[in-house]
């Protein structure tokens, strides 16, 4: 299916967002997820089902200083 991912189109057969991380070989620990414009908490990222022309943002954190 084809999804909007950072702002890029692509296409994924991620079935959720858990597995869509998965796939992208993330760390989900640093990850913060907006779908469609509303923030997902890491507890529903399973549930959360993908379906043709979502918008995902996957935001990562970076400790340092």
């Amino acid at each position: 299916m084809k999804i909007r991912l950072n702002g890029d189109e692509t296409h994924t057969q991620a079935l959720d967002l858990l597995a869509l991380v998965k796939a992208r070989n993330l760390d989900p620990s640093s990850l913060v997820i907006e779908h469609n414009h509303t923030l997902v908490r890491q507890t529903s990222w399973a549930e959360t089902r993908l379906k043709e022309g979502d918008t995902i943002e996957l935001l990562s954190f970076v400790g340092g200083g």
